[in-house]
This record gives C-alpha cells, sequence and structure tokens, in this order.
C-alpha cells in the first residue's frame, strides 16, 4: 500500500482520497459550528467541495506513500459554551469518526456488489474502488489518531490532559511535519499504522460478509 506508484490504481485512489479527504474535514467543521464557531464556515470551509479541503502535498503523499492529510479546518474554541476542551475532543474526533462511517459504507458497498452484481468490467471498477475507499478511509482514521501535532489525535490527547500538558503539545505544533518526516524515512509509520489498519479492514469485510 506504501510507495505505490501503480499509474491504474490511480482511477481507484484519487476519486475515493477526494471524497475521504473532503468528509473529514467537512465533519470537523460541521461540528465546530454546531457548537457555536463559525470560523470554519465563514472561510468557506463548511463545504463538500473538495478544492477547499485539499492539501497539494498531503494529497499526493496519501496517493503514493499510503498516508497524508488535508488542509486543517480552523477551529476556535473560544466561541464554544460550557466544557471547552470537551467540545475540542469532539470536533477532534469528528474527522476520524466520519473516516470510519465512510469505511463501513465502503465495506457494505463491497460485499454487496461482490454477492449481488454481475460479473462484469464495471463491476470490477467498483469492486476496486469500494476496497480502496475502505482502505483509505481506515488509513485516515488511524493516522490521524497519532498524538503528534497537528493531526487529530494531538488535540484528542491534550483534550483529556490537564491544560499545561495541552499547552505544551501546541507548542510543539510547528515541529510535527517534521516528527512525522522522521517516521515516514525510518519506516515507522508503515510498522505503526499498518497492523490496526489491517485488522480494521479485515473486521469491517468479515462482519459484512455475514449478513
Amino acid at each position: 500500500m506504501f510507495l505505490n506508484f501503480d499509474l491504474e490504481r490511480l482511477i481507484y485512489v484519487i476519486p475515493a482520497i477526494i471524497i475521504a479527504l473532503t468528509f473529514h474535514e467537512y465533519a470537523h467543521a460541521r461540528i465546530a459550528y454546531a457548537f457555536g464557531d463559525p470560523t470554519a464556515k465563514n472561510e468557506g470551509r463548511m463545504t463538500l467541495n473538495p478544492l477547499k479541503h485539499l492539501d497539494p502535498i498531503g494529497t499526493l503523499l496519501l496517493i503514493f506513500a499510503g498516508f497524508g492529510w488535508a488542509k486543517p479546518v480552523p477551529v476556535n474554541p473560544f466561541y464554544f459554551q460550557g466544557n471547552r476542551k470537551r467540545k475540542m475532543l469532539l470536533v477532534s474526533l469528528g474527522g476520524p469518526a466520519m473516516n470510519l462511517l465512510e469505511a463501513i459504507a465502503g465495506a457494505i458497498c463491497f460485499a454487496l456488489i461482490y454477492n449481488f452484481a454481475p460479473y462484469n468490467n464495471v463491476t470490477i471498477y467498483f469492486l476496486n474502488f469500494f476496497f480502496y475507499f475502505l482502505q483509505i478511509n481506515v488509513v485516515l482514521a488511524v493516522f490521524n489518531i497519532l498524538p503528534i501535532p497537528p493531526l487529530d489525535g494531538s488535540k484528542i490527547l491534550g483534550a483529556l490532559l490537564p491544560d499545561k500538558c495541552f499547552k505544551f503539545i501546541l507548542s510543539i505544533e510547528r515541529y510535527g511535519f517534521l516528527i512525522l518526516l522522521v517516521l515516514v524515512l525510518f519506516g515507522l509509520t508503515e510498522k505503526i499504522l499498518m497492523p490496526p489498519v489491517n485488522f480494521l479492514v479485515n473486521l469491517l469485510l468479515q462482519i459484512t460478509f455475514i449478513f
């Protein structure tokens, strides 16, 4: 899955990535807006238009390296009423949770087509598409809960920790890309991601094929 330059694969992967990233960021924006933060909406990010969400480098990495990111949705927790840390936790969980829902939908579609559709070229395309769609969404869900700034996992962890720890996490956010780059160069990203990714993909396929 990682460092895959198969051109034929791109006809399945590119649309799957666009959909997965778009809904991921839309979920962040929608939940933040529901809690009273209009920042993402005012900046045109509460939309399903993928051009508003795709980051060129993050998208290319997801296509060719198996992991990546979109442009982070701006969130201002000072708009939140009540428990801001809990609401920030829910906003941060929104993206990975959306990817899991998309992965479930992908697994269901894959199972339905595999079991009931006539075997032809169109069927083959959609089988491949939904399999990659399932994989990509699971990768995004798992990758984004890593507790490394600026990934969602760092904000999820910060919301569960005392304020001083949260401030420390935010203070190292500018080094996040370098940390991720080191993980990739030493092959640690694949070692960290692939066991839970493979487990979740196989689990979802097994569950959906039962019905």
